[in-house]
């Protein structure tokens, strides 16, 4: 009789806890949680990473707060573009991807930049392609213009010792413009000032795989500073002097370097040691900024800020053909935490001639694994592997 009481009592406490579970589970306030739901509740797809690592992608899911702590709300983010009116089919067709595989079911506003007026052609058309706000904005000639102190006459004759070497765009004045102002002007626009991310989308690329989360919700609630999709080697021609310069410039901030910086991937000359040598000491790799998805504090930090300026004073811009790939890449590389640098392994991406192809049933019109449909010598451009080394795999 002494053991059946304590018997009896473990019984009716495990009744009530039973009554509480289905109560709690059945109540009209309590959460309907699917998996492709607004609310934070994502899918876990193992088979979305095309190097084979069988743990897949690992995103954040409501499970995975603290007892009574919420996903977080809508996200201040932008779909960017710098787009002229002539690439309106171009962006047509970059819209109509990303809206079928993601915006349409989060309606994430879109940001055109141009340096003259949009038609109202353009408006039109590209409005018609969202339901989601479209915004139109002019550049300032401030921040497009070429700075009073580049010497016109030394960019020109630049121009001409870069276009000897091979190097595209050499004598376009609009491409050293385009290329200084995504590196340091576009996220000083009014338009994006109350902005923390945004999604940069060009024209002519394509989006392959259905993406059923929200990515800025991701970055925030993972404390991701930048996302990137493909990771490649850049051209020594372009950059002769720019790991120089930074490496002047870091030895006047050595307080912005990161700990856990990625100096390594940055550094490497194992793999194209060529290219380290031409570029005075820089591997060359650099995440393709065509694609990229960040958070604007960084680029409005003031270790950026101050990098930045260094190198615009510099005159790299003009009198070489920095891109703002390698600048991201760099400053990233020193002055944030490595860890915060996310590979979107599940976006299926492509910029000619490359892409980004993940193994998932989510994915159409890409084939699993390949980095280009060109000439097989391209593959030799990627510098994901080394990113993994030296870094991982997220």
């Amino acid at each position: 009789m002494a053991i059946a009481r304590p018997v009896r009592a473990l019984g009716l406490a495990a009744i009530v806890m039973w009554c509480f579970f289905l109560w709690n589970m059945f109540s009209p306030s309590a959460p309907i949680r699917k998996p492709n739901d607004f609310n934070g509740v994502f899918e876990r797809d193992p088979n979305l990473d095309p190097t084979g690592e069988p743990e897949g992608v690992l995103v954040r899911t409501s499970e995975d707060y603290a007892p009574g702590m919420k996903a977080s709300a809508r996200i201040n983010a932008t779909l960017l573009a710098l787009v002229r009116n002539e690439e309106l089919e171009g962006m047509l067709s970059a819209m109509d991807d990303l809206e079928r595989t993601w915006n349409h079911k989060f309606n994430y506003p879109w940001t055109f930049f141009n340096e003259v007026p949009f038609t109202e052609e353009f408006k039109k058309k590209t409005q018609a392609k969202t339901k989601a706000e479209c915004r139109y904005e002019l550049i300032p000639r401030a921040h497009w213009d070429m700075p009073s102190w580049i010497n016109k006459d030394l960019y020109e004759e630049s121009a001409k010792v870069l276009l000897k070497n091979d190097v595209q765009y050499a004598d376009k004045l609009s491409y050293h413009q385009m290329c200084r102002w995504n590196s340091g002007m576009f996220y000083k626009h009014p338009a994006i000032a109350d902005m923390q991310y945004y999604w940069r989308v060009e024209p002519n690329v394509h989006f392959f795989c259905d993406v059923d989360y929200d990515v800025f919700r991701y970055m925030q609630d993972n404390n991701k500073t930048y996302g990137f999709t493909i990771n490649l080697y850049d051209s020594p021609a372009t950059v002769p002097t720019l790991w120089p310069e930074t490496l002047k410039f870091i030895a006047e901030h050595p307080e912005y370097v990161h700990e856990n910086n990625a100096m390594d991937w940055l550094t490497d000359k194992v793999r194209r040691p060529e290219h380290n040598r031409k570029a005075g000491g820089y591997s060359t790799c650099h995440f393709w900024s065509n694609f990229e998805i960040a958070d604007l504090k960084f680029w409005r930090s003031k270790a950026y800020e101050d990098y930045f300026n260094h190198l615009d004073r510099a005159g790299g811009f003009f009198y070489e053909r920095w891109g703002d790939a390698p600048v991201h890449s760099v400053a990233l590389g020193l002055f944030e935490d490595a860890s915060r640098i996310h590979w979107f392994r599940d976006i299926g991406y492509q910029h000619i001639p490359f892409f980004n192809c993940p193994n998932s049933k989510k994915c159409k019109g890409c084939v699993t694994g390949k980095l280009t449909d060109g000439e097989s010598f391209l593959y030799k451009e990627d510098c994901r592997p080394n990113w993994f080394k030296y870094v991982g795999m997220n």
